[in-house]
């Protein structure tokens, strides 16, 4: 299980070493150096420092292979348990049960659920004060760090000459395969409001679920009003 000291290290991550943990979370399974590699596209040092971090933070645990052949058993590296298992069963059944019925019961859900996203998104982004003026890239950055406080492993990219937030390891990711028009939608609204609550001229009505069977992109566009509309 991750200490409070673990999920404070969670929220200083650097987007690599995001990407990184996202992979072992994702994995499931203790896995070696060449693995992550191959997944993350960085270099094998690069990946090693970035998982002996993540040990020496708590979130990732580090063992041996099981080895029934000569030779030296490889290290391996596996995410660390957030919390216990009975919590996120009961967590996982609530969200299925909520978005359940908003997807049922509730007359255009996506519309519904990107609102409430937008009054949260408001509410985590924090008002700056009168004397910060945030720009496009100090926004950005914010709604990244908000991402990963609620559980993403996010990653804000420069793509054809636009912006991208890479959003791996969703914390809601059974329950969105089931409702995805709910709970995508609800985190587009979320960063929508972080935005907008900024004031930062950057807005973004565009969120592309399951890119990868792991991984969602967010579409960030420059705009002087932060205003959205259903």
């Amino acid at each position: 299980m991750v200490s409070r000291t673990g999920n404070n290290a969670l929220q200083m991550l650097g987007g690599s070493r995001r990407r990184v943990l996202g992979v072992l979370r994702e994995a499931r399974r203790p896995i070696d150096v060449q693995e992550v590699v191959q997944r993350v596209g960085l270099h094998a040092n690069t990946v090693r420092f970035h998982l002996d971090g993540l040990v020496e933070a708590g979130l990732a645990k580090r063992g041996a292979e099981d080895r029934t052949r000569p030779g030296r058993p490889r290290t391996t590296y596996a995410a660390a348990v957030l919390d216990d298992p009975s919590d996120q069963r009961g967590y996982r059944l609530l969200a299925n049960m909520l978005t359940g019925y908003v997807a049922t019961e509730v007359k255009d859900p996506a519309a519904a659920a990107r609102r409430t996203g937008r009054d949260w998104g408001r509410y985590l982004a924090g008002r700056p004060t009168p004397a910060q003026n945030l720009d496009a890239h100090g926004a950005t950055e914010q709604v990244v760090r908000r991402l990963a406080d609620v559980g993403f492993a996010p990653e804000a990219v420069e793509h054809d000459g636009a912006t991208q937030v890479l959003m791996r390891h969703c914390p809601f990711l059974e329950t969105a395969e089931r409702h995805s028009n709910v709970v995508c939608s609800l985190h587009l609204g979320l960063m929508q409001g972080m935005l907008a609550e900024t004031g930062a001229p950057v807005h973004t009505d565009r969120l592309e679920p399951f890119v990868e069977p792991s991984l969602c992109i967010a579409y960030l566009a420059m705009d002087g009003t932060g205003k959205h509309d259903d």
